[in-house]
C-alpha cells in the first residue's frame, strides 16, 4: 500500500473531502442553526465546501443564520483548508521537482518523486509559524479598533478581530458582519489590515519564506518569487486605478465619498478579487467595467503554493512570456533572463484550457436553470472557481442544481488546480519513440 505522500494525488483530495463531510456534519447539528430546526443537506454543504475551499460564497446570512457554535466550526474549517492548502501545495511543488528555496537540504529529498518525513515536518514548521504570526498581529490590532473605537464589549471584539483575522489570513472572505466590512468604508485600522493579511497569504508560502529570509536581495530571488512579487504589484496597481476611475462618480459606491475614502476602498477592492471575498463596496452596482475588470482579477488569482485561487499569476506570466517570444520569432520563452522549460509552458497551458471549460460548463449550465443575468452568473462561476468569493448577490437565488455547481466549481478550482498540476509535472514521462512531425495550419 503506497504512503500518503508517495500518491500525494488521491491523498490530498480525499483529505479536503474528509474535512468538508466531517463540517457538513458538525453544520447540521441543532446547535450549530439560530433556532431550533437544523441546517438543510445543501446549505451545510455549500457553506463546508465554501470554507475548506477559503472561497467565502454564502447561502445564508454567516451573523444571523449560524450560532456562535456554527460559525466556530466555518472558522475551524477555513483554518484547516488554508493551512492545508499551503502545507499540500508547497510539498507538492517539492515533490514535483521543484525547490522554492525553502531549505537548501530540501532540494536533496526531492528524488524519485517522494518526499520523507523530515522534509514534510520541516514544511509544516515554516507554515505554522507564519501563519501564528501573522493572524495573532492582526487579531490583536482588530479587536483594539473594534473596543475603542467602535464600542464592542472586549469578548465581543476579541471574537470579531480573530474571525476577521483567521479569514483574511486563509483568504476565506467569511465575516461576522451581514455586510462583510461595507461598515467600515472610513476605518483604515480595519480594512488596511484586512488588506495586508490578505495579500501577504496571496503570495504563497514559498515566496512568503524568501521575502522573510532575504527580503531585499532581489536578484538571488527564484524566478517563481520575482514572477510573483511583479505580477502582484502590477495587478494590484490596475486593479486599483481601474475601481477608482470607473467607480469615481458611481453614487451606490464611491461616488459620495472623500478622496482619502475613496482611494482606501479602491485599494481595499484591488486586493479582494484576487483572493478574498471580503467586500467594502456594494460589488452588485459595480458598473459594467468594473466586472469586466474583476473578472480578469478573479480568473488570475495569485501566488502558487498559498491560499490564493485562480490560475495563478505565475501561469498568467508564462503565458505572456510563450506570446511575446512567438511575436518576436524567438525559440525560447524567457523570463527575467531565465529560459522557461517547454514542459512548463504546457502545464500552463494546461491550466488555462481546464480553467475556461470548466467556467463555460458552470456559466452554461447555470443559464440554462435560472433566469438571471449572464454578466452576474459569469461572475458568480469565476469567483467560485477562482475560490474568490465576491458576488452581485445571486448566491441565495441560486436554484438547488445551481448551489451544486458552484459547490463542484469551488472544491475543483481549490484542490484541484494543485493536483492537476502536480499530476502533470510528474507524469510528464518520456517515450521511447516520437511520432513524425505534421504542422496543422494555426490562426
Amino acid at each position: 500500500m503506497p504512503k500518503p505522500l508517495q500518491n500525494p494525488i488521491r491523498f490530498i483530495p480525499a483529505l479536503f473531502l474528509a474535512a468538508i463531510g466531517i463540517g457538513t456534519i458538525l453544520l447540521m447539528l441543532p446547535v450549530a442553526r439560530v433556532g431550533s430546526d437544523s441546517a438543510p443537506f445543501i446549505t451545510a454543504l455549500f457553506t463546508a465546501t465554501s470554507a475548506v475551499a477559503v472561497t467565502g460564497l454564502i447561502v445564508v446570512d454567516t451573523p444571523t443564520y449560524w450560532t456562535g457554535f456554527g460559525q466556530g466550526v466555518i472558522l475551524l474549517l477555513f483554518q484547516i483548508g488554508g493551512f492545508g492548502i499551503m502545507t499540500a501545495a508547497t510539498l507538492l511543488g517539492l515533490l514535483a521537482g521543484r525547490s522554492f528555496g525553502l531549505r537548501d537540504r530540501m532540494a536533496t529529498q526531492v528524488e524519485r518523486s517522494r518526499l520523507d518525513i523530515g522534509s514534510a515536518r520541516s514544511v509544516l514548521k515554516l507554515v505554522l509559524g507564519i501563519t501564528v504570526t501573522v493572524e495573532l498581529i492582526v487579531a490583536a490590532i482588530l479587536t483594539l479598533r473594534f473596543h475603542f473605537h467602535h464600542g464592542f464589549g472586549w469578548g465581543e471584539a476579541l471574537w470579531h478581530g480573530v474571525f476577521h483575522s483567521v479569514s483574511a489570513f486563509n483568504n476565506a472572505g467569511f465575516s461576522t458582519f451581514s455586510d462583510s466590512v461595507m461598515g467600515f468604508q472610513s476605518d483604515w485600522l480595519i480594512l488596511v489590515p484586512i488588506m495586508l493579511s490578505v495579500i501577504i497569504t496571496a503570495l504563497g508560502f514559498p515566496v512568503m519564506q524568501e521575502l522573510r529570509a532575504r527580503p531585499f536581495a532581489v536578484r538571488k530571488w527564484t524566478l517563481h518569487s520575482k514572477i510573483t512579487v511583479l505580477g502582484t504589484v502590477l495587478l494590484l496597481s490596475a486593479g486599483f486605478i481601474g475601481v477608482l476611475v470607473a467607480e469615481w462618480s458611481n453614487p451606490d459606491t464611491l461616488g459620495p465619498m472623500s478622496f482619502a475614502d475613496k482611494a482606501l476602498n479602491a485599494a481595499f477592492h484591488s486586493a479582494m478579487p484576487r483572493t478574498a471575498g471580503f467586500n467594502s463596496l456594494d460589488v452588485g452596482s459595480f458598473r459594467d467595467e468594473t466586472l469586466m475588470g474583476n473578472y480578469l482579477l478573479m480568473f488570475i488569482g495569485g501566488g502558487s503554493a498559498g491560499t490564493a485561487g485562480g490560475i495563478k499569476i505565475t501561469t498568467f506570466f508564462v503565458l505572456l512570456a510563450i506570446v511575446f517570444c512567438e511575436v518576436r520569432g524567438q525559440r525560447d520563452a524567457a523570463l527575467f533572463g531565465r529560459r522557461v522549460g517547454h514542459g512548463i509552458e504546457r502545464q500552463a497551458l494546461s491550466v488555462i484550457i481546464l480553467a475556461l471549460m470548466l467556467i463555460t460548463l458552470g456559466t452554461a449550465f447555470i443559464l440554462a436553470i435560472t433566469p438571471l443575468p449572464m454578466d452576474a452568473v459569469l461572475f458568480e462561476t469565476i469567483s467560485a472557481f477562482s475560490t474568490v468569493g465576491l458576488s452581485t448577490g445571486i448566491t441565495a437565488d441560486l436554484p438547488v442544481a445551481g448551489q451544486l455547481v458552484i459547490i463542484a466549481l469551488m472544491f475543483i478550482g481549490r484542490v484541484g488546480t494543485i493536483t492537476v498540476a502536480t499530476a502533470l509535472a510528474l507524469g510528464d514521462a518520456r517515450k521511447p519513440y516520437r511520432y513524425p512531425e505534421e504542422n496543422p495550419i494555426v490562426g
